[in-house]
This record gives C-alpha cells, sequence and structure tokens, in this order.
C-alpha cells in the first residue's frame, strides 16, 4: 500500500464508495418514477465501477507487474463504461421525449 498516499486513497475509496451509492440511488429513482430507462442507467455504471475497483485493487498491492493486467482491464472498462452511460443517457432523453408528446 505504498503506492499512494494516505489522501490519494481517501480519494480513490470515497470515489468507489460515492459510485456505488450513485447506482443505487439512481435505481431507486427509476423506482420511485417508475421509469425504468433509469434501472439502465443504473448497470450502465457497473462497467465504470469495475474500473475504479481494478484501479484500487492494482494500488493495493502496490502496483506489481504480475497484475498489470489489472491495469488492461481498468482502461477497458473504462472505455466499456463511457459508452454504456452514453446509451443509458440517450434512453433517458429518448423517453423523457415521448412523455412529452
Amino acid at each position: 500500500m505504498h503506492a499512494l498516499s494516505i489522501p490519494t486513497w481517501i480519494v480513490h475509496v470515497s470515489s468507489v464508495l460515492e459510485w456505488a451509492a450513485a447506482i443505487y440511488y439512481i435505481w431507486q429513482y427509476g423506482e420511485v418514477t417508475g421509469d425504468r430507462s433509469w434501472y439502465n442507467l443504473s448497470f450502465a455504471m457497473l462497467p465504470a465501477l469495475v474500473s475504479a475497483m481494478c484501479a484500487c485493487t492494482w494500488h493495493f498491492f502496490d502496483n506489481i507487474e504480475s497484475l498489470e493486467w489489472l491495469v488492461i482491464l481498468q482502461a477497458s472498462m473504462t472505455v466499456v463504461g463511457n459508452f454504456t452511460v452514453c446509451i443509458a443517457a440517450w434512453g433517458i432523453w429518448r423517453n423523457s421525449k415521448r412523455s412529452e408528446i
């Protein structure tokens, strides 16, 4: 755990916890409003959560070479997460346009 300073660890861990909380609250919002497109957003956020967990895991083990595959997985999940969140946001926008009519 020497790879990061304590303040940096606080930022990393709190970011993971905040992202998990955001997923939960977005799901709850979908239940309250009855709009299933919000469920899609909460699922779409999962690859980004996996990405963050990969980064924390790699740093926890002092960035050892045998876990360097986590860096590739982290980058891949970031790309996948960006696309899935974009698609889910488009679905929310599209659904909101339908309900205006």
